[in-house]
């Protein structure tokens, strides 16, 4: 099965701040746009930011690995290289990572790199990287040996 891209709209109180996050920081390209909307490119899906002046952040959040994950969240599966170099992009930025940078799961199945952090509307997004990308659903030892 060829992996299709996804399309995700969610929330901003504001488009310029929308734009210059999702396009100057995450280096997304942007697409069609309106007065209420702008199209993005994030790693070859679709997500789309829609105005709504009154869009206040979540704060709920699950335990995972020692962390409060915030909940809801989204993002994209990166290169290791990849995810490094957003790293970089992200502290260079002056961005508060809600989870630094961090292996998680580590010598588990599923072991990867994540971090968290939010755009300036609040909406929270983790990036993350496996070394084996094979372990993406990966779920016990007996996949580890496959």
């Amino acid at each position: 099965m060829t992996l299709r891209p996804f399309h995700l709209a969610f929330p901003v109180h504001d488009l310029a701040a929308a734009r210059a996050f999702y396009g100057g920081v995450l280096g997304c390209r942007e697409g069609r746009s309106s007065a209420r909307w702008i199209d993005f490119d994030l790693g070859g899906h679709q997500i789309v930011a829609h105005l709504d002046e009154a869009m206040r952040p979540h704060e709920t959040s699950n335990a995972v690995d020692g962390h409060d994950v915030p909940v809801p969240h989204f993002g994209v599966v990166l290169t290791m290289a990849d995810w490094h170099v957003l790293a970089e992009r992200v502290e260079a930025a002056g961005i508060a990572f809600g989870i630094a940078p961090y292996v998680r799961f580590a010598g588990e199945p599923g072991e990867q790199a994540t971090m968290f952090f939010r755009d300036p509307s609040g909406n929270a997004l983790e990036f993350k990287a496996f070394a084996d990308d094979a372990m993406l659903f990966a779920t016990g030892a007996e996949e580890i040996a496959a």
